[in-house]
């Protein structure tokens, strides 16, 4: 039997104004909308994946302030043989500032501010069930301490040279 490892995940939960900064993306479904998110890349923290995938898929310079929660999500293709599990920690952002003129990643229509019940409204078009999730725990004020996600140094930086 294989080795099962879920996909490490981040989205940022942005808000400004009472709107929350989501994506929308060209999936293999077609558009789908999305929080700012995507994976964990070597040598980074969650919080600073969250930043980092926030500023290239919308352009704008984040700052987590909680983490939201932990969403465990699977998308089975069998028609193109995919069957992934997602592990996603979603972070409550601040918006700092606006990059206009950043190219967004490969694959990302446009970024755009939603107010929740428009997100809600539009279920059939979201990436994935995490979406409505994470709009309904934000909505009901859920927030944990940063801190309760502890790195260890040597998961950060660079990783050493084989």
């Amino acid at each position: 039997m294989a080795h099962w490892i879920p996909n490490a995940t981040v989205a940022a939960v942005v808000e400004r104004d009472g709107r929350l900064l989501m994506i929308e993306e060209h999936t293999a479904e077609g558009l789908r909308l999305n929080q700012p998110a995507g994976h964990l890349d070597p040598g980074e923290s969650l919080a600073q994946a969250a930043v980092r995938e926030a500023l290239e898929e919308t352009g704008w310079h984040v700052e987590p302030t909680a983490l939201l929660g932990l969403y465990m999500a699977r998308y089975a293709n069998i028609r193109e043989g995919v069957d992934v599990t997602y592990l996603r920690h979603a972070f409550v952002c601040r918006p700092l500032s606006h990059d206009a003129a950043r190219p967004l990643d490969t694959g990302i229509v446009r970024a755009f501010w939603m107010t929740p019940d428009e997100i809600l409204a539009e279920r059939a078009r979201h990436r994935s069930p995490a979406v409505e999730r994470t709009v309904l725990d934000w909505l009901a004020g859920r927030r944990f301490p940063l801190d309760l996600i502890w790195t260890h140094p040597d998961a950060v930086g660079p990783r050493p040279a084989a």
